[in-house]
Formats: C-alpha cells, structure tokens, sequence
C-alpha cells in the first residue's frame, strides 16, 4: 500500500473489484509500501511530457527500481546484442528493472523498457529474457507504444467511472481492472506483429528463438496457478492482461521460430542467467509486508492479521486483497488517516461506502484498538465493515460475500479479531523470500528439492514452473535450478 494509498478514498465497487480480481493476474503490482519508492533517472530529454508522466507513475505504481548489478549487466547485454540485430540500430534503449512481484514487461515510445523482477525470476535463461526484451522493442520499432500517451489521458475517466459503479459489482471489476493497467492494451494484432518482430530480432542476434515459447509456456502456467490458488474467475485475467491470451501467442511464436531455426541449435546461456538472479527477492518487497498462507504481517508498520480458512491474500499497492476458493468470498484491508476527534462510528457513515445499513453500526474494542463495524447490501454482495484506529492511522476491512450467513459473518469477525501490533521477535524474524540457485546432486528430483522450498502453497507446482520443468522430468546431475528461501 502505497502512501498516496493511505489517503484516498474509495467506493465499495472499487474495493470489491480489487478484492475479487486478487491472483487473477500477474499485471497488477501488490504492496503495502511505507517508504519512498527509489527513482532511476527520468526519460531523456527529447521524451513528450506525457511519456514522463507515465514514465512517473509506472515506477510509483511499480516500487520502484530494483537494483540488482549482475542481473542488470546481463539485460544491458543482451540489449545491445538485440540492438544491433535489429531493424532500427540507431534507437537507443534504457532499460528499468522494476521492484514488483507482477510478472509483466512494457515500452514506452522513446524507447524506455520496463521489467520486473517477477518476470525476470520466471525466466531460465537469456534467450527468454531477449524474448521478452525483444517483444517489447518490437513495439518502439513498429511505433505500437505510442498509442499509450493517449490511453494515459483516457485512465483518469476510466477510473472515476469506475467509482462511481456501485449496483453491478461485475462491471465495477471490469471498468476498475481497466483503468488500473498501467500500460497501454495494444490491439491483437499489434502484439502478434510484435511477437513476429521480436522473434527474428532475438534469432538473429544470436539467441534461441524458441525462447519465446518457453517463456510463454512458464507465463500461462504461472498465471494457471494463480488462478487454482485462489479460485477467482479465469475470465478476469483478459481484462487485466496488457496482452493477448497465452496459448494463442503460444502457437504464434512457435511458428514464427520455426521460420529461423530448428530447436536445439542455440545454447541457451542458462546458467550465467541463473548466477544472475542469486539472492533475488521473490513476492513481495521486504518492505511492504509478506503474505505467508493465511497471514500477512507488517514488520514496518507493526500488525498482522489472519485471513478466514480458505482465503489466498495477495499484497498491492493500494490494500491487502484476498479471495476465498470459489470467489464467492472477498476482503480488503486498507489504510487511511481519520481525524482523531471523528468517531469511527460516524466514518463509517460518512460516504467512503455507500448503502452502509445505520441500525448495524456498532462502536466496539478489538484486542485493545478502538473500532466500529457495519454492514452494508449491494444487489449481489453483501458486506461486513470494520475500522480500527491503530496509532494515527485508520486501518478499514471490507469482507464481501455473496450470500453472507450468520456463520459466515462470524468468522469475518474471527479474522479482524486477529488483527494485533507484531512482537519484537515477529518483527526481528519477518525475512523476505528469495531466490537461491543450487545444483542438482545425483539422486535429486524435483520433489526434493521442491522440499526445501519456503513455500507454504503447492511448493511443487512452484519449483517445476520457476525452473520451466514438467512434472515426471529428470534432474540431471550438475544442473542449476531456483528454489525460494527465506
């Protein structure tokens, strides 16, 4: 949660459709940040004020920039290697790794490149990363990217409508998962054409051309599991996506590398990729909060809370979002500032959510915090609200159900009843995940080392889809594969 985030305002559509697309995608950053986010240099000077606005707010949206030396020495060179292979090697291309679990890579349109480090963490070796950098370049090359200063001036429109949408919370989710794509969507065609582009640019500069259907494959899987984690509508990942679906683009880049060369020809470079990602941080940034199962916990800002059984959290930039298997069950956790001498049984009244119910208001005491409830009934969901005055700060839960139950309402209440300031050990213990890149010993398979994983849910799944393997897929010995670590 940004803390631009911890001030504003929003509407019950908004907070629901945040809440409902959670884990649908990997194209929307998640983060309780608390600290200023680090800024590289802002676009050359030639760059149009539009394209250093979005330049602005990809980077605020995004965490930040990431600073990792080697990784970034490995990008420069496989841009300058794609550079020079390309239709245009007079353009001139920076590239920002970004701070942000999302696995997700954009341009603008004098040339500025974005990825971050979720996608970096997915890919195995260079010839994916060109895939992805080479794609992205397509787009600045055959001038796709600048649509996106116009799309820029359209995204405050799309959100303010998307505010204002109360009654049908699916069309809130789908406006609001428009307006907050931070990039512009390219027309089908445009990617395809990218893809095309890309693919002969990487072949050319000496690069697998497989390597876009590798990273693809990894892409669709990746974004598959997110989808089983937490159960939400697989519909929802189209709308979020800043690009056509995986398996059509799949079939497409296999095509297009058949045209160059036949598999296997290349060597993929893996391993000094592999040596590059050592010590990468993995999910959320370390100072934002760390989802782990059912909890989240803020070393920074001091709380943690447990989500109901059943429910998959993810963190963002603007709130706590979690859906329970099914996707009839949502929350939000949020954060705003109230003035001290406001009741928070009136900020529940006050507007940020309309049709709150005023005979449900109710003052109470959560381990010790000042607190209000209410409910308040959309025409599809039905909402239970909490806000907790912890410190200067306003902390707001918004559970959402379809069709809410008295027992359903009381393990909402068990949930917030969780929420408590973390001990100095909690604190002093909280460590992010990171990636640790070991080699495969005689006798190891993916299920052992898929053990040694910090990874609470489906640490199998994650292993074979971070390293590109298939289940039932040998480890030869001496091999480098990722594991995630604490």
């Amino acid at each position: 949660m940004s803390a631009a985030a911890r001030h504003s305002r929003i509407w019950l559509a908004a907070g629901l459709a945040g809440a409902l697309l959670a884990g649908c995608s990997d194209t929307t950053r998640l983060g309780m940040a608390t600290v200023p986010v680090s800024l590289p240099d802002p676009p050359k000077p030639g760059a149009t004020e539009p394209t250093q606005r979005e330049h602005q707010r990809i980077i605020a949206t995004y965490g930040g920039a990431y600073d990792a030396p080697k990784l970034e020495a490995v990008i420069s060179q496989t841009v300058d290697r794609l550079v020079a292979a390309s239709e245009r090697p007079n353009l001139r291309y920076r590239v920002t790794v970004l701070n942000s679990q999302a696995v997700n890579a954009f341009a603008l349109p004098d040339g500025q490149l974005y990825v971050t480090r979720g996608l970096l963490s997915l890919a195995n070796d260079t010839s994916e990363l060109a895939s992805v950098l080479s794609h992205e370049m397509a787009h600045v090359i055959a001038r796709h990217a600048a649509i996106r200063e116009a799309q820029a001036r359209q995204a405050a429109l799309v959100t303010r409508v998307a505010n204002e949408v109360f009654d049908d919370a699916q069309m809130g989710a789908l406006a609001l998962a428009r307006s907050k794509i931070t990039l512009a969507t390219f027309s089908r065609g445009q990617e395809l054409e990218a893809d095309g582009i890309g693919v002969g640019i990487s072949s050319r500069a000496g690069f697998d051309p497989y390597g876009a259907v590798r990273f693809l494959t990894a892409m669709g899987r990746n974004a598959e599991l997110k989808v089983q984690q937490s159960g939400a509508d697989p519909r929802f990942m189209d709308y979020l996506s800043s690009h056509p679906s995986t398996p059509a683009r799949i079939g497409v880049a296999l095509a297009n590398a058949r045209q160059h060369r036949a598999p296997g020809d290349v060597a993929r470079d893996r391993d000094t990729y592999l040596e590059s990602l050592e010590g990468l941080v993995y999910g959320e940034d370390p100072s934002e909060g760390f989802v782990r199962g059912r909890r989240f916990l803020h070393p920074r800002l001091g709380f943690t809370f447990t989500a109901p059984e059943g429910f998959t959290l993810e963190n963002t930039a603007q709130a706590v979002l979690g859906v329970r298997a099914g996707g009839g069950q949502a929350l939000r956790l949020d954060v705003v500032q109230v003035a001290a001498e406001q009741p928070l049984t009136d900020y529940l009244t006050s507007g940020w959510i309309e049709n709150v119910d005023p005979g449900s208001v109710e003052a109470l005491t959560l381990n010790g915090f000042p607190a209000a409830t209410a409910t308040a009934k959309g025409d599809t969901w039905s909402f239970r609200l909490y806000a907790i005055r912890f410190g200067s700060d306003v902390y707001r839960f918004i559970f959402a159900a379809k069709q809410k139950t008295p027992v359903m309402d009381l393990a909402f209440r068990h949930s917030v009843n969780t929420f408590r300031r973390m001990s100095l050990a909690e604190i002093q213990g909280a460590k992010p995940l990171r990636l640790r890149i070991v080699t495969a010993r005689p006798g190891d398979t993916s299920e052992i080392l898929a053990r040694r994983m910090d990874v609470a849910d489906r640490p199998l799944d994650r292993f074979l889809i971070i390293n590109g393997l298939a289940k039932g897929d040998a480890l030869r010995p001496g091999t480098k594969v990722k594991i995630v670590v604490e």
